[in-house]
């Protein structure tokens, strides 16, 4: 029998968050020759559903009419997810369709209607990185994990923002029908059958912005234009005119990372700028942001990205690799 699918669109839902994992099952029925899945979209409410981008969906179920039972239930999600809340008509019916699912989750913010109706507490979860900050903040019992691609925690799985809902649903092809029949899916469909790195990579947010004390964020800006001098905490209190220890406890209070670790992050910031321009080899790069040697900028990009700088460069950088 066909695994039924269905996916919840919030109202004012990002498309690609419904299309893109729809594609993806829709391609497992043609390589499988069968109808290995069934999918089904569900509105909140009657009527079309209008997308962020203005195109009109209609819905194959609504939320609260149907009792249909689905081997898994996906929620997608939409650019004020977090700051929407779902009718209380409409989370009831997530937490019973969810109990009665095989799997359940989400994509991109829709994580936020998911932990709205208390099926996140206690779990293991990721969500665009933008929100996962938001979604940490307003419900502390979840563990969010903002670089992850995508999260499995049990009959739970929830994806990272947009595309990343497509390598959910390629994982659970996977799951599903196996390796190779997931393999021609990707191959079809021209995408990274296991996507390198995690999200965090995609980032356009700055990490290292000046926060704190007017004197601390003095300090950080001096490091921002300085990368290649030494900091270690004795320079930097010396700059702030204070002792080390009260410096580095003051820094890791206001700031809310320690010295050092900020100014790892200001030096992989600009080492990604530099990348990105493609006019610098990695050791120059790591010598003109303070890293010690570029197998010391290559484990900081790892550890920090989820990427090596020469796979940063390849698929970031302007110039020639």
């Amino acid at each position: 029998m066909a695994r039924t699918i269905a996916i919840l669109a919030l109202p004012g839902v990002q498309l690609l968050d419904v299309s893109g994992p729809l594609d993806v099952f829709a391609q497992a029925n043609t390589e499988s020759g069968r109808e290995a899945y069934a999918l089904r979209v569900v509105a909140c409410a009657a009527g079309p559903i209008r997308s962020s981008s203005g195109v009109r969906l209609l819905p194959d179920l609504i939320a609260g009419r149907t009792d249909e039972r689905f081997d898994t239930l996906l929620v997608a999600g939409a650019p004020d997810a977090a700051r929407t809340r779902p009718r209380d008509h409409v989370l009831a019916w997530l937490r019973a369709s969810a109990a009665k699912s095989r799997r359940f989750g989400s994509v991109c913010t829709g994580a936020f209607a998911l932990a709205a109706a208390g099926l996140l507490d206690g779990r293991r979860v990721t969500t665009h990185w933008a929100a996962a900050e938001a979604l940490a903040a307003a419900y502390p019992d979840t563990t969010v994990e903002p670089d992850a691609l995508f999260v499995r925690d049990g009959k739970l799985r929830t994806a990272a923002g947009v595309t990343a809902g497509l390598d959910l649903a390629l994982a659970l092809v996977e799951e599903d029908l196996g390796r190779e029949l997931a393999m021609r899916v990707a191959s079809q469909l021209v995408m990274f059958f296991k996507r390198p790195g995690g999200q965090l990579q995609f980032s356009r947010r700055g990490q290292a912005h000046p926060a704190g004390r007017s004197a601390l964020q003095e300090v950080q800006r001096w490091v921002a234009a300085h990368l290649a001098d030494d900091h270690s905490v004795e320079a930097l209190a010396a700059r702030a005119g204070l002792s080390p220890r009260h410096f580095a406890r003051l820094f890791l209070a206001e700031v809310g990372i320690t010295p050092a670790a900020w100014v790892e992050l200001a030096r992989i910031d600009h080492a990604r700028e530099l990348l990105e321009a493609g006019t610098a080899a990695p050791k120059q790069v790591a010598a003109l942001c303070g890293f010690a040697n570029a197998d010391t900028l290559r484990r900081a990009f790892a550890r920090q990205l989820g990427v090596t700088p020469a796979e940063y460069r390849r698929r970031y950088g302007h110039g020639r690799v």
